[in-house]
């Protein structure tokens, strides 16, 4: 490879890491209304995307803290379901959307203000400034 065309790739490189990302919704503290099924299906959408813990509040009273990992949607909220994790059981657990009165995005998002943007913007300013043998880690969680 010629030094002009690796040149050239290396261009299209540093063109790529300042490609446009994703917005990023700021949901912490959020409580969706859930006026329709709609309302509540988009909010466990979201959830599912939510990288901390959410508060569930069933209709019957109960209350779950939980980390969901996995959503299964059917035809209606009785065929529709999450799977979480709660701080106090090691396995997996399973609702029904129909059993849910209350979604809470209650805990801390653990990737606020940890997107790759930053992670580039933070690279370019060390190299820039001449660093040497620089890499993008990731900031330790608390």
């Amino acid at each position: 490879m010629t030094a002009e065309v690796m040149k050239y790739t290396l261009q299209q490189v540093e063109d790529l890491e300042l490609a446009p990302g994703a917005e990023h919704q700021q949901l912490e503290g959020w409580v969706p209304e859930l006026a329709s099924d709609k309302d509540l299906r988009l909010a466990l959408g979201k959830a599912l995307d939510y990288r901390g813990d959410v508060t569930l509040t069933l209709k019957n009273g109960e209350r779950i803290e939980a980390y969901i990992f996995n959503c299964q949607t059917g035809p209606t909220l009785a065929e529709s379901f999450l799977q979480y994790f709660t701080p106090n059981a090691a396995e997996k657990r399973k609702v029904s959307y129909a059993d849910i009165a209350r979604v809470e995005f209650s805990g801390k998002d653990r990737a606020a203000g940890k997107h790759w943007e930053d992670w580039v913007k933070a690279y370019n300013v060390k190299k820039a400034a001449g660093e040497k043998n620089i890499a993008l880690v990731p900031e330790a969680l608390e």
